[in-house]
């Protein structure tokens, strides 16, 4: 996964995935990438950088199930009423963890799951119920893709386990764009 620069091959195969044939009119543009880039003070890792740039910064197809929202876009079903989100924050983990299953209490666990959601990534998009798909934007997992849920946080990606799809936005939208099952290596 190269997080540095955008594979030609991999941009044509999210295109083709995506069915961008509007010569990037949905897309962003460099000037607003940057800007957003600035604003919160991160790079976005490639190749999302360049796609949202150049292909398109949001579609009505998945992946996500309800669709890709734009980089300074949260889903409907976000919900009002959430703390601050600060993607410029380190992503706070680095190993799957389920926290319906972790003993501590409430009030000691909230603040941890709330820096889960909100730290270190940007939301690309949801499956509904609640199961959210992160880029992580900063941190030893920048460039990862995450499932993040009332339950949990999973990182995406076959040396994780669960998946046989390559890590990173071009490995898992061509997992998706295969039809391919997100959780098929169990």
């Amino acid at each position: 996964m190269n997080t540095e620069h955008a594979d030609p091959a991999d941009l044509a195969s999210m295109r083709e995935a995506f069915g961008v044939k509007n010569g990037g009119e949905a897309a962003l543009g460099w000037a607003a990438v940057r800007a957003f880039e600035a604003e919160h003070g991160i790079v976005l890792p490639e190749p999302y950088r360049t796609f949202v740039a150049d292909v398109t910064a949001r579609s009505h197809e998945g992946p996500p199930h309800y669709g890709l929202v734009g980089p300074a876009e949260l889903p409907d079903d976000w919900g009002d009423g959430r703390p601050a989100r600060d993607p410029a924050r380190p992503f706070p983990l680095t190993a799957p963890w389920l926290w319906e299953d972790d003993p501590r209490p409430e009030e000691e666990l909230g603040p941890l799951v709330d820096q889960v959601f909100d730290h270190g990534s940007i939301v690309l998009g949801t499956d509904g119920c609640g199961m959210y798909w992160h880029l992580v934007v900063t941190g030893p997992h920048r460039g990862h893709i995450w499932l993040i849920s009332g339950e949990g946080a999973t990182p995406f990606g076959a040396e994780f386990g669960f998946t046989t799809a390559e890590s990173g936005f071009a490995g898992w939208v061509g997992h998706w764009a295969a039809g391919k099952d997100w959780f098929d290596a169990e």
